[in-house]
């Protein structure tokens, strides 16, 4: 008992385990392939793995988070929450700009060379939850099953676990790692921090959204800075993450998200 109540008293483990769990949970699937399936008389859990795959990673990593919570200081106050709230609709508009691009110059098909790198791109291969519904003949609870978990994932879960991590943890590691780096106050600038912190939030997403991923981020640092509060990240990623969820089901672009 000792020893699970240091771990769950532990403000880095309780910082950096969630997004540990959260990409080790999807790795041997997205290095190996497996159980993925692409034909017609494929079980749904083989031709649409994601399905199953994106709400079992939330669900045990929401329970981390609720194991660890304690750790966190998520401080309620309203300026700080709504100034987030603004940030992540500036934030995702220069995320979904580029796809949109593609559409208002009604270009075909996938781009090559500076029009890719930009990410103007189609991006209509992704997440649909109608594929799993129609695999059951068009059944509607499974749709909104479906989509409502998809959007916990990106509101909730993605929100929480990233912004504990990159902002909570990793701003405040960096200043100060052979010492106590929790005596920096959270949102304390440097270079280093903004640096490291922000190309790092880039690369863990795919090349075609490393332009919007690196203006969020660098919007997102600006927003750690300026209000001091953590869960006006926590807003922000939020807020971005349900405004994309919405746009990719109003416009067909499922590969945002």
């Amino acid at each position: 008992m000792s020893f699970l109540s240091d771990i769950r008293h532990d403000r880095t483990k309780a910082h950096v385990v969630p997004l540990a769990v959260f990409m080790v949970l999807l790795a041997p699937f997205q290095l190996t392939g497996w159980p993925v399936w692409k034909h017609p008389d494929a079980p749904w859990w083989q031709h649409y793995p994601e399905q199953w795959q994106y709400p079992a990673q939330s669900l045990i990593v929401i329970a981390l988070l609720v194991y660890f919570r304690k750790n966190y200081s998520i401080k309620w106050s309203l300026k700080p929450v709504l100034f987030g709230a603004l940030m992540g609709v500036v934030g995702i508009a220069f995320w979904i700009l580029p796809t949109q691009i593609h559409s208002w110059l009604e270009l075909e098909g996938k781009q090559e060379g500076i029009l890719k790198w930009l990410g103007v791109m189609p991006r209509v291969d992704g997440f649909n939850p109608q594929d799993l519904a129609d695999k059951f003949g068009g059944n509607q609870a499974i749709y909104w099953s479906s989509l409502i978990m998809r959007f916990f994932r990106a509101v909730i879960v993605v929100a929480l676990v990233e912004e504990i991590f990159w902002r909570g943890f990793l701003m405040r590691f960096l200043l100060d790692r052979d010492r106590d780096y929790w005596k920096v106050p959270f949102g304390k600038p440097a270079w280093i921090s903004y640096i490291v912190v922000t190309l790092a939030f880039m690369l863990i997403h795919q090349p075609v959204d490393y332009l919007g991923a690196l203006i969020f981020g660098s919007l997102m640092y600006w927003v750690a800075v300026r209000t001091k509060s953590l869960l006006a990240c926590i807003v922000m990623h939020g807020v971005a993450n349900l405004l994309m969820g919405w746009y990719a089901l109003e416009t067909g672009k499922f590969g945002l998200w």
